[in-house]
């Protein structure tokens, strides 16, 4: 069965950090996982979920303006790992992270990912981060 596993999510005050961790497993991840797209999204209580950061099999990245400059999206194929480094946590980034994994993504618009992974991805389970103020 395949299925992306996540860890790392806590609750910090303002200005913290944390380190989300996502693990791909499963057949269709045998591909190898250095030929998918790799993403993370969230969703905060009653919001739509959007993305945060997003990383192509050629190591192209993107961000939500919301998010530059503070977070770093990452992987480590030969774990089928990707990860999300979040610096100078803020109270709006509360929310339920989700990483997401799909063989092709237009990266440079995480709105179309999205809907990409729905379609033809694996959503991870989601990990919930809560910055204080």
């Amino acid at each position: 069965q395949d299925q992306l596993v996540e860890s790392g999510g806590g609750s910090v005050p303002s200005g913290g950090s944390l380190r989300l961790s996502c693990v791909a497993s499963g057949f269709r991840y045998d591909d190898p996982y250095s030929n998918f797209c790799v993403g993370w999204f969230r969703q905060a209580p009653g919001a739509e979920r959007e993305g945060v950061a997003g990383m192509d099999s050629d190591g192209a990245t993107n961000y939500a303006n919301s998010v530059k400059g503070r977070f770093t999206i990452s992987r480590d194929n030969s774990k089928n790992a990707q990860y999300l480094q979040m610096d100078n946590l803020k109270p709006e980034d509360t929310a339920m992270y989700y990483c997401a994994v799909v063989r092709r993504c237009a990266v440079m618009n995480l709105g179309v990912m999205k809907g990409q992974v729905n379609d033809f991805g694996d959503w991870g389970q989601g990990t919930q981060v809560t910055v204080s103020s």
